[in-house]
């Protein structure tokens, strides 16, 4: 009678389906994940660019960056955490500008703050792209962030993860209150930058180690003692920007969340010694280069606009010629409202009219 094959080729069979199995599942993940990606992908591009547009092209900003020659080639053919200084009122712009330059602002994500989510248009497209939004109460950060990080690690393009580790822009009331804090805890004093928030960078680090190469510190300036605004951009206003950029080998940041903590307090005091020289020389180190401009955010913008705006001055004529009063007044009405409602958007950018964090109630409260 026959037996059956052996009991070793029956369990090396098994071996062998079940390894094609998983590389058949594996296959369907990566292939769902990349058409699922795709169009997100393309909105993140085509709203990013919009702004990087006014930046770049309509207001002329130029922004020159200071850097390590043997490090600038790997800029935009890697993943990586870009920290950036939180003080003026077009810093986010200036990383969406280094982004994409480097061609990889499509993918690029950023913490930001939970009311960004709810601006029109901006805050919409970021919630479906993706950002990783916080409320700044690590209790309730904790989970959210730490999950929308994790599903970065299989991102199917490079991307820069932008932060802001002071978690809101600098003012006077809030570096004093900031620096009242760093005192009670020990820590050295900062001239030109608030205490790092450290929890959520620890949980960024620790959430894409293994998929993202190096942490980008970038120190931003502006020459002649320039405020910039986001208002400014929008009228044409020409700025000049300085960018010092240090890429740093996530292998040297530190695992343990003390330490790591330790690690980002000494990297925000090189960069208060940074800006320092700056003051006091107006430059900062390194050699400087300007990554050129790309056509895509202005081809981008052309097209939208052609798309968009003849069909509304079609409209707009053929209103204006019916004569009717009734049309042309509920037509001033939206355009009031649609006015009020972008100079709502700009406001949320104003450094005078930022977040409530930082009031000493709530810096007595908190603990990083």
């Amino acid at each position: 009678m026959w037996q059956g094959p052996p009991e070793k080729e029956v369990c090396a069979v098994r071996a062998v389906s079940r390894r094609l199995h998983l590389w058949a599942w594996r296959m369907s993940v990566c292939l769902s994940l990349s058409l699922f990606s795709s169009p997100r992908l393309d909105l993140t591009k085509t709203s990013g660019r919009e702004l990087v547009m006014l930046l770049e092209w309509w207001s002329g900003t130029e922004c020159v960056i200071h850097t390590d020659p043997q490090a600038y080639p790997k800029y935009g053919k890697e993943n990586a955490i870009v920290v950036l200084n939180h003080k003026f009122e077009i810093d986010f712009l200036c990383g969406w500008s280094l982004a994409e330059r480097f061609g990889v602002l499509g993918g690029s994500k950023v913490l930001a703050k939970k009311e960004l989510a709810y601006v029109p248009i901006i805050g919409w497209m970021w919630y479906f792209t993706e950002m990783v939004f916080c409320t700044r109460k690590w209790e309730q950060d904790r989970e959210t962030v730490s999950k929308s990080l994790l599903r970065l690690r299989d991102y199917p393009e490079k991307y820069f993860f932008l932060i802001h580790c002071e978690g809101t822009r600098f003012t006077e009331k809030k570096h004093q209150i900031s620096m009242q804090v760093a005192q009670a805890k020990g820590l050295p004093s900062l001239k030109y930058h608030l205490l790092p928030r450290t929890k959520g960078f620890a949980i960024t680090v620790r959430s894409l180690r293994n998929v993202v190469s190096a942490v980008y510190d970038c120190t931003l300036n502006f020459r002649n003692n320039e405020n910039p605004t986001l208002l400014g951009v929008l009228n044409g206003k020409k700025y000049h920007a300085d960018l010092y950029v240090r890429r740093i080998p996530l292998e040297e940041v530190p695992e343990e969340e003390d330490e790591c903590s330790a690690w980002l307090h000494k990297l925000y005091q090189e960069k208060d010694a940074f800006q320092e020289e700056y003051y006091r020389t107006g430059t900062f180190p390194e050699t400087a280069m300007v990554p050129p401009r790309r056509p895509w955010t202005l081809i981008n913008w052309l097209f939208w606009a052609s798309l968009l705006l003849y069909p509304f001055f079609r409209f707009l004529i053929n209103m204006i010629s019916s004569g009717s009063s009734l049309t042309l007044a509920s037509f001033a009405l939206v355009f009031f409202v649609a006015s009020m409602g972008v100079r709502w958007m700009i406001g949320v950018t104003e450094i005078d009219k930022g977040s409530a964090y930082g009031n000493i109630d709530s810096k007595q409260k908190r603990s990083d």
